[in-house]
Protein backbone atom coordinates (compact mmCIF):
# COMPACT_ATOMS: atom_id res chain seq x y z
CA UNK A 1 0.00 0.00 0.00
CA UNK A 2 2.82 2.46 0.84
CA UNK A 3 4.26 1.95 -2.63
CA UNK A 4 1.00 2.99 -4.27
CA UNK A 5 0.58 6.02 -1.97
CA UNK A 6 4.15 6.99 -2.80
CA UNK A 7 3.34 6.76 -6.50
CA UNK A 8 0.37 9.11 -6.06
CA UNK A 9 2.44 11.54 -3.94
CA UNK A 10 5.23 11.51 -6.53
CA UNK A 11 2.87 12.02 -9.46
CA UNK A 12 0.87 14.84 -7.90
CA UNK A 13 3.81 16.72 -6.41
CA UNK A 14 5.94 16.20 -9.50
CA UNK A 15 3.18 17.38 -11.83
CA UNK A 16 2.71 20.54 -9.76
CA UNK A 17 6.46 21.27 -9.89
CA UNK A 18 6.55 20.71 -13.66
CA UNK A 19 3.51 22.94 -14.18
CA UNK A 20 4.97 25.68 -11.95
CA UNK A 21 8.38 25.60 -13.61
CA UNK A 22 7.11 25.41 -17.19
CA UNK A 23 4.76 28.34 -16.61
CA UNK A 24 7.74 30.53 -15.67
CA UNK A 25 10.72 29.17 -17.58
CA UNK A 26 10.00 31.05 -20.81
CA UNK A 27 9.48 34.35 -18.94
CA UNK A 28 12.62 34.76 -16.83
CA UNK A 29 12.19 38.49 -16.24
CA UNK A 30 8.66 37.96 -14.92
CA UNK A 31 9.98 35.24 -12.60
CA UNK A 32 12.59 37.65 -11.24
CA UNK A 33 9.91 40.32 -10.67
CA UNK A 34 7.72 37.78 -8.86
CA UNK A 35 10.59 36.91 -6.48
CA UNK A 36 11.36 40.61 -5.93
CA UNK A 37 7.70 41.33 -5.12
CA UNK A 38 8.07 39.39 -1.86
CA UNK A 39 10.59 42.03 -0.67
CA UNK A 40 12.55 39.41 1.29
CA UNK A 41 15.83 39.15 -0.61
CA UNK A 42 18.43 41.64 -1.83
CA UNK A 43 18.04 42.51 -5.53
CA UNK A 44 20.96 40.42 -6.78
CA UNK A 45 19.90 37.34 -4.82
CA UNK A 46 16.28 37.73 -5.95
CA UNK A 47 17.47 37.93 -9.55
CA UNK A 48 19.51 34.73 -9.31
CA UNK A 49 16.66 32.88 -7.60
CA UNK A 50 14.16 34.16 -10.16
CA UNK A 51 16.32 32.79 -12.98
CA UNK A 52 17.22 29.46 -11.33
CA UNK A 53 13.92 28.56 -9.66
CA UNK A 54 11.86 27.63 -12.78
CA UNK A 55 14.54 25.21 -13.99
CA UNK A 56 14.94 23.74 -10.51
CA UNK A 57 11.16 23.24 -10.29
CA UNK A 58 11.08 21.37 -13.60
CA UNK A 59 14.06 19.18 -12.62
CA UNK A 60 12.51 18.36 -9.21
CA UNK A 61 9.17 17.62 -10.88
CA UNK A 62 10.60 15.30 -13.53
CA UNK A 63 12.74 13.48 -10.96
CA UNK A 64 9.68 12.90 -8.77
CA UNK A 65 7.48 11.76 -11.65
CA UNK A 66 10.02 9.20 -12.85
CA UNK A 67 11.01 8.32 -9.29
CA UNK A 68 14.76 8.83 -9.38
CA UNK A 69 16.66 9.70 -6.19
CA UNK A 70 13.24 10.14 -4.64
CA UNK A 71 14.27 10.74 -1.03
CA UNK A 72 16.86 13.36 -1.96
CA UNK A 73 14.60 15.15 -4.46
CA UNK A 74 11.64 15.00 -2.07
CA UNK A 75 13.80 16.65 0.60
CA UNK A 76 14.61 19.48 -1.84
CA UNK A 77 10.90 19.70 -2.64
CA UNK A 78 10.03 19.93 1.06
CA UNK A 79 12.59 22.70 1.62
CA UNK A 80 11.18 24.65 -1.32
CA UNK A 81 7.63 24.32 0.02
CA UNK A 82 8.76 25.53 3.46
CA UNK A 83 10.37 28.56 1.79
CA UNK A 84 7.20 29.27 -0.21
CA UNK A 85 4.97 28.96 2.86
CA UNK A 86 7.24 31.35 4.77
CA UNK A 87 7.25 33.77 1.83
CA UNK A 88 3.47 33.79 1.43
CA UNK A 89 2.89 34.07 5.18
CA UNK A 90 5.40 36.94 5.27
CA UNK A 91 3.68 39.05 2.61
CA UNK A 92 0.29 38.27 4.14
CA UNK A 93 1.49 39.40 7.59
CA UNK A 94 3.00 42.58 6.13
CA UNK A 95 -0.15 43.44 4.18
CA UNK A 96 1.56 43.14 0.79
CA UNK A 97 -0.97 42.20 -1.90
CA UNK A 98 0.80 40.18 -4.60
CA UNK A 99 0.04 37.17 -6.72
CA UNK A 100 2.21 34.37 -5.36
CA UNK A 101 3.85 33.90 -8.76
CA UNK A 102 3.67 30.15 -8.21
CA UNK A 103 2.42 29.42 -11.71
CA UNK A 104 3.69 32.49 -13.52
CA UNK A 105 2.43 35.99 -13.06
CA UNK A 106 3.29 37.78 -9.87
CA UNK A 107 2.94 41.42 -9.05
CA UNK A 108 0.06 43.36 -7.47
CA UNK A 109 -3.19 41.50 -6.86
CA UNK A 110 -5.93 43.36 -4.97
CA UNK A 111 -7.55 40.03 -3.98
CA UNK A 112 -4.32 38.38 -2.80
CA UNK A 113 -5.24 38.38 0.90
CA UNK A 114 -8.21 36.13 0.11
CA UNK A 115 -5.95 33.71 -1.80
CA UNK A 116 -3.10 33.46 0.74
CA UNK A 117 -4.80 30.90 3.05
CA UNK A 118 -5.52 28.59 0.08
CA UNK A 119 -1.99 28.99 -1.30
CA UNK A 120 -0.51 28.15 2.11
CA UNK A 121 -2.88 25.16 2.46
CA UNK A 122 -1.92 23.91 -1.02
CA UNK A 123 1.78 24.23 -0.28
CA UNK A 124 1.33 22.59 3.15
CA UNK A 125 -0.41 19.61 1.54
CA UNK A 126 2.38 19.30 -1.03
CA UNK A 127 4.93 19.65 1.78
CA UNK A 128 3.29 16.68 3.52
CA UNK A 129 3.49 14.67 0.28
CA UNK A 130 7.18 15.55 -0.02
CA UNK A 131 7.88 14.57 3.60
CA UNK A 132 6.00 11.30 3.06
CA UNK A 133 8.30 10.58 0.12
CA UNK A 134 11.39 11.36 2.21
CA UNK A 135 10.25 8.74 4.72
CA UNK A 136 8.97 6.10 2.29
CA UNK A 137 11.70 6.41 -0.31
CA UNK A 138 11.02 4.70 -3.60
CA UNK A 139 7.56 3.63 -4.66
CA UNK A 140 5.72 1.82 -7.42
CA UNK A 141 6.77 2.43 -11.02
CA UNK A 142 9.93 4.32 -10.05
CA UNK A 143 13.43 4.24 -11.46
CA UNK A 144 14.64 3.91 -7.87
CA UNK A 145 13.18 0.38 -7.85
CA UNK A 146 15.31 -0.51 -10.86
CA UNK A 147 18.45 1.28 -9.70
CA UNK A 148 18.32 0.31 -6.02
CA UNK A 149 16.85 -3.17 -6.15
CA UNK A 150 16.17 -4.82 -2.80
CA UNK A 151 16.99 -8.40 -2.00
CA UNK A 152 15.17 -10.83 0.27
CA UNK A 153 18.25 -11.31 2.43
CA UNK A 154 19.78 -7.83 2.66
CA UNK A 155 17.74 -5.00 1.32
CA UNK A 156 18.56 -1.37 0.90
CA UNK A 157 16.12 0.15 3.35
CA UNK A 158 13.68 1.01 0.59
CA UNK A 159 10.09 -0.03 0.10
CA UNK A 160 9.70 -3.74 -0.64
CA UNK A 161 7.14 -4.96 -3.16
CA UNK A 162 3.63 -4.81 -1.71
Amino acid sequence: MWGWLGLVARAVTGAVWIWAGCSKISHPYAAVLAVRAYQLLPGGVAEVIGHVLPTLEVVVGVALVVGVLTRFVAAISALLFVAFIVGIASVWARGILIDCGCFGGGGFDPHAADKYPWEIARDAALLLCSLFLVVVGNSRWSLDRLIFRTTAAGGTGTVEED
